[in-house]
């Protein structure tokens, strides 16, 4: 079988290697638009689910990623001026760049041409191939080529938000919030080394524009941020991946979905099939967990279409989870706002807990009260968890859940 890729990311590197391990006489070409030493973003969540699945299928590659993984025990919410929350949490990242070399090595090792710095705006540039692979992220040229067969659907968020980093290394997973005149204003930071943390900045496009960051070059803005978060920085600067000096590159992000993952002889895998909002932390996971669904669907199929169609359901299946998951950790995000007058307790709690579709239909104190009767009394914490995955429509729903609530000791609410 002969295997054409765009792109060399996570996803696509993954694939590579699993189809060469499957079957070494695969012909694999891979097309890489950036240089070797060029990446997007800093530091990559590698959670303990991703690790099994690693293990499962390449141990050898599952061990270096491991090895070069940054670990923390602890996530944090630090609200200025409020009561810090320190728990206990398990969790691990790595530079996306180390990720990279790590995959890259292990797929020219088993075979895989890489060409890098090979940019395809065409599909009359590939090769004849009997698999085309579009692993070319979010603005993919194979899904562009072909959007109205896939069934392409792009949903904008609301908020502003930006990637960079620092040197000032968080050991826990850190959410930290800044109150100002123009609204709130957040981070999300994690170590990925013992030098360096990822550290995302969120705020709605009001605060963004109220703060003046649109009228600011980039130098201007990384100040005004670092001033900002000071007493999280603890006097180490931001740094960003642009290379301009004019602006800093704020994003809104975008939900992308896809109808159909496949079209005649090309698949899509990764971002280039499906986004999920940066703040359930699942972008790297579910991309190889793609690559690991499409090269155990061809290598069980004969033919090319009977292996796109049950990765397809595979895959769309596995991704109805993380995607309700994400919209609704974006939705809790754009309406920070609305849970700022709880206690840093409570506050945290809700935070923990947005992936819940009752965080966003009944008052925050209430569904806190809720959440501590579900921990107390087992019958409750059935019918919590059944609540969760449903918004409460009707007012029947409604009626439940306060008569849930009346049992809750006042204390709790």
């Amino acid at each position: 079988m002969k295997v054409t890729c765009i792109g060399a990311g996570p996803a696509g590197l993954y694939f590579a290697i699993l189809m060469k391990l499957r079957d070494a006489s695969t012909e694999i070409t891979m097309f890489e638009r950036n240089t070797p030493d060029v990446t997007h973003g800093w530091g990559v969540v590698i959670g303990n689910d991703l690790v099994t699945d690693l293990r499962t299928h390449d141990p050898a590659t599952a061990e270096a990623i491991v090895d070069q993984s940054f670990r923390w025990t602890r996530q944090v919410l630090d609200i200025k001026g409020a009561e810090r929350v320190d728990v206990e949490a398990t969790g691990q990242s790595i530079s996306r760049q180390t990720l990279l070399d790590i995959l890259r090595r292990r797929a020219t090792d088993l075979g895989v041409r890489i060409h890098f710095e090979h940019e395809i705006t065409d599909l009359g540039q590939l090769p004849q191939a009997d698999v085309v692979v579009a692993a070319d992220g979010a603005g993919s040229v194979v899904r562009r080529a072909r959007e109205e067969s896939f069934g392409t659907r792009l949903e904008p968020g609301r908020n502003k938000y930006v990637w960079l980093a620092t040197p000032h290394v968080f050991d826990a997973m850190t959410f930290g919030f800044v109150p100002t005149e123009a609204g709130w204003i957040w981070f999300h930071a994690y170590g990925y080394s013992e030098r360096s943390s990822t550290f995302i900045v969120e705020c709605a496009p009001e605060t963004w524009k109220g703060l003046g960051f649109p009228d600011m070059d980039t130098e201007q803005n990384l100040r005004a941020l670092e001033e900002l978060f000071a007493g999280h920085l603890d006097g180490e600067r931001l740094v960003s991946h642009s290379e301009s000096t004019e602006k800093l590159p704020w994003l809104s992000f975008r939900t992308l979905t896809n109808a159909k993952w496949y079209v005649d002889d090309m698949v899509l895998l990764g971002d280039a099939a499906h986004t999920a909002h940066f703040t359930i932390g699942s972008g790297t996971r579910l991309g190889m967990e793609d690559a690991i669904a499409l090269a155990s669907s061809l290598h069980e199929h004969d033919e090319v279409g009977s292996a796109f169609a049950a990765y397809e359901r595979e895959r769309q299946l596995g991704m109805m989870r993380p995607q309700r998951e994400a919209r609704l950790s974006a939705t809790w995000f754009e309406n920070v706002q609305r849970y700022a007058t709880l206690d840093a307790p409570r506050f945290y709690a809700s935070l923990r807990l947005r992936h819940s579709a009752l965080v966003h239909h009944i008052p925050p104190r209430l569904h806190y009260g809720l959440y501590q009767v579900a921990k107390r009394v087992p019958l409750s914490r059935t019918a919590y968890r059944w609540a969760t995955m449903r918004r409460p429509r009707s007012s029947h729903d409604r009626r439940e859940l306060l008569r849930a609530a009346d049992q809750a000791q006042p204390g709790d609410t």
